[in-house]
């Protein structure tokens, strides 16, 4: 019987070769390698409860968690147990596994909120030993490679290996959806049968054994309120409390509110959900301490499995231990549709579901799931010349690849300056003013990866199913790295959706760095707003030189101008001539005559002569003190200091001109507020605006000598600001403005 099962396997792959059209040769002489194992496992784990486990925080114990590595991946990490050497988790994970080849690492944590994470250990399991369709009962014991003789504990887990043999089918028809011509030469075990065949490469769709490590399964929305009856911890009776939040390797503190016992912070931030199962958020309160520890005032915990998606929670959440609670909004929404894919398996190179594709999004189906904008599919194909970031004069690079806020990245190539990675990312473009942007990274082994290169190329500017190198810049985008690298980008948009969609407000990304004070970024930002400010301000010298009759023929022309629109004026016209403006430059554009470039060419010197001045200035500043830094943003602000004053100023004198700081002065705006009500009543407005223009271009024939004046200005510049009140104290009443009234 046995026989026949093995006779009736291999039969079954003969003929499926057959409909497939894959030709059956005679194995040559030389030797094949002949795995001994299916080309795909399921790898069922249970980890179930650890003893004895190595203790690493002050009070004798341990917050255990562990991590599951394969091939230098991680693929699954357990919820942590506070204080507990001999922590039971009971928790099950499913993996998918191509080679028996490669060992599961095991590593164990103990966590620290804030600080780096200790380690506690580290085993290997290696899946050749295990018995197939059979559940084994494994310990592990833990052990540090620097101190191999150091006893730290052991995990006990209960492991299942199964073969992907029933899958055959299904193999089959991912084969024939991802059918190319290449022939080779591959020996199959089925059933203890070898089958040597020639077959066109067929590539397994195998993105799903990635996923859980590498996409986001939603967002954790999460409101801080408020909290109540917290524990004092300073000695007038009061603390200084703040929340720290951490869910996996992300993390958020809030900000401190002094000497209460019942805070309210109103603060909102958003967390990545990578488990489907949810996860759990660590919360503690500190209570903040100038020069010293900050110290421990409560520690509470949310388990997201518990809530329900698409739906707003108010959590009242007890501390543990100690007194008081914390409240908290929480949402969870499910993320977008992402994928990635190996580069066989490739959507887009199927006419079938291109045509779908061009189909969901035609302009027939405009008003059909408005949100559902686009789809953008990117080829990673490789990259060339990095940035050696190894002692050894080597790279680990990988890329990641972020839309918004959904984020994918591919495998790490080690030892390589010239990485091939091949690989498809799909996202939902939600918005098609969203910028595409790549970042290249060296990955480095418990610490944090070590930047190499990014691009950023806005969704608009694609040219579809172009293959493009792009050139590496730095973090800030504003000069180049070494290395460039291949992609290959299509983007496939509906235009009403998109239209639409750019009437809404832009999506904010959710994990953005903090911005810190950076002299450069200070000076660049006045750089931009005094050339903003220069065009306005030359734009006003060319319009009063009409005045001024610097040039009578100008003076003339526009004269004339000025009655012929003010006269003929109507409300259309303004939306008309910005339509016409638009149009001109349209076609000065069309005409090969582009002025934009003389103002990238200005903004690209003005950056590379702030970098330069940057970097001589850290140079110099390496040789002065800390009072020649300052020196050198002086100017700067100054500047600021003085253009702030003067915006704060004006609106001061306002207010103050309406609450009867200076009462002649209000009386005066009494005055004239009726007076122009009146005129403005009684005489058409383009009457208004037409003496106006008249008398100001007249004013310099009729008197050459007068002085161009701003009367409202003039009148504002006679109120005081709130700086002059405190100063000169203005405190007459309203009523009594008059001089005789005042000395009586």
């Amino acid at each position: 019987c046995s026989l026949c099962c093995r006779i009736s396997r291999a039969i079954t792959i003969l003929l499926s070769c057959a409909i497939l059209g894959i030709n059956i040769v005679e194995p040559s002489n030389e030797e094949l390698p002949l795995p001994s194992k299916p080309g795909m496992y399921q790898l069922d784990i249970v980890l179930k409860k650890g003893n004895n486990l190595a203790i690493r925080d002050r009070g004798g114990t341990s917050d255990p968690y562990v991590k599951f590595k394969i091939a230098g991946k991680e693929v699954f990490r357990s919820k942590t147990i506070h204080k507990n050497l001999n922590p039971v988790w009971d928790e099950k994970v499913s993996l998918l596994v191509e080679s028996l080849r490669e060992p599961l690492y095991v590593k164990v944590f103990d966590y620290d909120f804030g600080l780096q994470d200790d380690f506690m250990g580290s085993a290997y399991l290696y899946l050749e030993s295990l018995e197939h369709q059979r559940t084994l009962d494994v310990t592990l014991d833990l052990k540090d490679p620097h101190y191999p003789n150091h006893d730290l504990g052991s995990l006990e887990l209960a492991v299942t290996l199964i073969p992907k043999e029933g899958d055959f089918r299904e193999a089959t028809m991912l084969m024939r959806r991802s059918w190319k011509r290449s022939s080779k030469v591959i020996t199959c075990v089925y059933g203890g049968v070898c089958v040597c065949v020639t077959l066109q490469h067929q590539s397994l769709r195998l993105s799903d054994v990635h996923r859980k490590a590498q996409l986001w399964r939603g967002i954790v929305s999460i409101s801080l309120i408020e909290a109540h009856d917290l524990q004092p911890m300073d000695a007038n009776g009061l603390s200084d409390p703040y929340v720290k939040f951490r869910m996996g390797h992300q993390k958020y503190k809030s900000k401190t509110i002094p000497k209460t016992l019942n805070p309210q912070w109103r603060e909102q931030f958003d967390f990545h959900l990578y488990d489907e199962q949810g996860g759990f958020i660590d919360i503690t309160i500190w209570d903040k301490d100038a020069g010293k520890k900050d110290d421990f005032m409560g520690r509470c915990q949310v388990d997201l499995s518990l809530l329900s998606k698409e739906c707003t929670h108010r959590l009242d959440l007890p501390l543990e231990e100690v007194e008081g609670s914390l409240v908290l909004l929480v949402t969870l929404t499910a993320s977008a549709a992402v994928s990635i894919s190996d580069l066989s398996v490739n959507i887009l190179d199927d006419l079938h579901e291109r045509k779908e594709i061009l189909h969901r999004y035609s302009l027939l189906r405009s008003f059909h799931n408005i949100k559902d904008v686009g789809m953008v599919q990117v080829k990673v194909i490789r990259a060339e010349g990095l940035m050696a970031a190894d002692v050894t004069g080597k790279s680990d690079p990988f890329c990641v690849v972020e839309l918004s806020n959904d984020r994918l990245q591919t495998h790490t190539v080690y030892k390589n300056l010239n990485p091939e990675w091949n690989k498809v990312f799909t996202f939902n473009a939600k918005d098609i003013h969203s910028v595409l942007e790549v970042t290249v990274y060296d990955e480095d082994r418990d610490r944090s990866a070590d930047f190499l290169g990014k691009v950023a190329i806005p969704l608009l500017n694609i040219q579809n199913g172009e293959r493009k190198a792009y050139a590496l810049k730095s973090k800030e985008l504003t000069g180049p790295t070494k290395g460039v690298i291949f992609l290959e980008i299509d983007v496939i948009y509906n235009i009403v959706k998109a239209g639409l969609r750019t009437l809404i407000p832009i999506e904010q990304k959710y994990i953005e760095e903090e911005p810190r004070v950076s002299k450069q970024l200070l000076l660049q930002n006045f750089n931009r707003v005094r050339r903003c400010i220069m065009f306005l301000i030359n734009a006003g010298c060319y319009i009063n030189s009409c005045f001024e009759w610097e040039s009578p023929q100008r003076s003339i022309c526009a004269f004339l101008l000025f009655v012929v629109v003010v006269w003929n004026f109507e409300l259309y016209m303004f939306p008309l001539v910005l339509l016409m403006l638009l149009a001109w430059n349209y076609f000065l554009i069309a005409s090969g005559k582009d002025t934009r470039q003389g103002d990238v060419v200005t903004v690209e010197d003005l950056l590379e002569d702030e970098e330069e001045d940057f970097d001589r200035d850290d140079k110099d500043s390496e040789r002065k003190g800390f009072m020649n830094k300052l020196y050198a943003i002086q100017d700067v602000c100054i500047s600021v200091q003085n253009a702030l004053d003067e915006v704060a100023s004006y609106g001061e004198r306002i207010k103050n001109t309406l609450n009867w700081t200076v009462p002649f002065l209000s009386w005066l705006a009494i005055v004239a507020l009726c007076a122009a009500t009146l005129v403005v009543y009684f005489i058409p407005l383009r009457y208004i605006v037409l003496a106006w223009g008249v008398n100001k271009f007249t004013k310099k024939l009729r008197d050459p000598y007068s002085i161009d004046n701003n009367e409202l200005l003039d009148f504002l510049s006679r109120v005081p600001s709130d700086i002059q009140v405190v100063c000169i104290p203005y405190n007459i009443h309203p009523y009594c403005w008059l001089p005789q009234d005042c000395n009586s």
